[in-house]
């Protein structure tokens, strides 16, 4: 008789795969699409959406779930979860441009997310605090600041995100007079060496920052500390960093609860991306929001899921640096960057865009040797 011999295969290259079987090379680059497969969420779907989008699916090999009722009409509307190849994703998107209840929009939507091009960039972490939780005090003396500036950017630092105002939990707010008073002198010695993001909740700090040279606004509330954010960043046309958190420093890890983790984060998202854009904002980074009202648990099931958030359409960024998910708070700082940097190998293989870092020279070697693997 003979024996079969099995092995599932997980988190492969499948190109490599595909060549070592002897699969014709000439057309391996498009076979890889057909078993790189992918199931998405789509939300609030009319029975005639729904059933229009599973009727695609099925016609090219795929599926997509719906309600049970969606064929009798019963509901007004539905979730659905399609599940596909990309090769498969990308035929369902073209028949969708032919179809009616602007289902056209959804299938542009869909062929978005099948762009598979991708670098990650490092933004360099800049603590001008006194109490940051891993930092603070080290770089509050102006020299010390644009000396560590000047250090990172030699590191092969893509950004530099500045903050003067800590955000760590149990923290309070700064003072705009505070935070100006050492930010804009670094930002104008640091003007056309580097983009700046500037880490603030203050529209009125992100102004005048924007004014003095500054490039980006990472806004750690998502626009909850002041409504008036998405207006300066729209007045000024800047990208802006929109952060998922539950709650506010003072209050966020008291007891952190969600329903459903991932999909609270992601709706949330959605709504503020929604606010950006009625704004006239297009150039938006995500960033869920590690440690901001999260337990560990859900720290690390952000981390393992944080590729869902591509569906946004928005570049992600993601925090890990020296946080406390790590449980290492009487560790010293190397050593927590070096677990820092295995965490974010993780994120950087599920294609998050931007990692926030203190250590930008040991993350850039990591790059540096990942690089290896798409060769």
């Amino acid at each position: 008789m003979h024996d079969f011999i099995l092995r599932e295969l997980k988190n492969t290259d499948m190109e490599t795969e595909l060549n070592r079987i002897g699969f014709d090379r000439s057309y391996v680059h498009k076979a890889v699409e057909k078993f790189d497969y992918k199931n998405i969420k789509i939300y609030s779907l009319t029975p005639a959406q729904a059933n229009i989008i599973k009727q695609t699916a099925i016609s090219v090999g795929a599926d997509c779930a719906t309600h049970r009722e969606v064929i009798t009409g019963k509901i007004e509307k539905s979730d659905c979860i399609l599940g596909a190849s990309s090769s498969q994703i990308k035929k369902i998107a073209e028949k969708l441009q032919f179809q009616p209840f602007k289902l056209k929009e959804l299938g542009q939507k869909l062929l978005a997310g099948c762009k598979t091009e991708h670098r990650v960039k490092l933004a360099g972490i800049l603590n001008l605090t006194e109490n940051s939780f891993s930092d603070g005090g080290l770089y509050n003396d102006f020299e010390k600041a644009k000396e560590r500036l000047l250090q990172m950017i030699n590191e092969g630092a893509d950004i530099i995100d500045i903050g003067a105002e800590s955000t760590k939990p149990y923290s309070s707010a700064v003072p705009v007079k505070k935070q100006l008073e050492k930010l804009l002198p670094v930002i104008d010695f640091a003007g056309g060496k580097i983009k700046l993001s500037i880490d603030t909740r203050s529209s009125v700090v992100a102004e005048e920052c924007i004014k003095a040279g500054a490039d980006i606004i990472n806004d750690v509330s998502g626009f909850d500390y002041d409504e008036k954010m998405p207006d300066v960043i729209a007045k000024y046309n800047v990208p802006v960093i929109i952060q998922h958190s539950k709650g506010t420093p003072e209050n966020m890890q008291n007891s952190p609860k969600y329903n459903d983790l991932m999909e609270e984060i992601f709706l949330e998202l959605k709504n503020k991306i929604n606010i950006a854009r009625s704004k006239g904002v297009e150039n938006i980074i995500t960033d869920p929001g590690i440690g901001f009202g999260k337990t560990q648990k859900d720290n690390f099931e952000i981390i393992k899921r944080v590729d869902e958030l591509h569906s946004l359409g928005c570049p992600i960024m993601l925090g890990i640096s020296r946080k406390s998910l790590l449980g290492m708070n009487n560790e010293d700082n190397y050593v927590k960057d070096i677990y820092t940097l295995a965490l974010n190998a993780l994120a950087i293989n599920h294609k998050v865009d931007y990692i926030r870092v203190h250590n930008v020279a040991l993350h850039k070697k990591l790059l540096n040797l990942l690089e290896n693997f798409e060769k």
